[in-house]
């Protein structure tokens, strides 16, 4: 199971991406599994030297109960530390953005795609979907072809 950040592609030109592990309890792990899970509007924080994905939305595990944690709670991120300084000095000295890209299963622990990401004018989402278009317009004219 895959969990995208479609509004990412649209909204960012991505720089870089980082895999890296996420602490959840076992609820939210089981939440994540049946897909109820939304990443737009989260970004990622560096505190302390430990980085954070703030406003990342897991919904409830319906038998969950007490052991429930609130939906949009701020989540440690675990990478390396040079991979921290290295993520540190691009946000601050270029001005860049920690985004989650994806949300995935590797041997059943949660991963996050992390991209480095800076922002796009409009007139860059427009460029975009106008080379979308065209390409879908050749793959179709090249489908018709054969």
């Amino acid at each position: 199971m895959e969990i995208f950040n479609r509004q990412a592609r649209h909204n960012y030109f991505i720089e870089d991406t980082y895999e890296c592990g996420i602490v959840l309890n076992g609820c939210e792990v089981k939440s994540i599994r049946d897909g109820k899970c939304n990443l737009k509007d989260s970004y990622g924080l560096i505190r302390n030297g430990e980085v954070f994905l703030l406003n990342m939305y897991i919904s409830p595990y319906r038998e969950g109960n007490i052991f429930n944690e609130s939906e949009t709670r701020s989540r440690k991120l675990l990478l390396h530390k040079n991979e921290i300084k290295k993520i540190d000095n691009d946000i601050t000295l270029k001005g860049l953005t920690l985004i989650p890209l994806k949300l995935y299963f590797v041997k059943d622990k949660v991963k996050v795609q992390l991209g480095i990401c800076r922002g796009k004018k409009n007139y860059d989402k427009r460029q975009t979907i106008k080379e979308r278009d065209l390409q879908r317009q050749v793959r179709k004219e090249a489908k018709n072809r054969y």
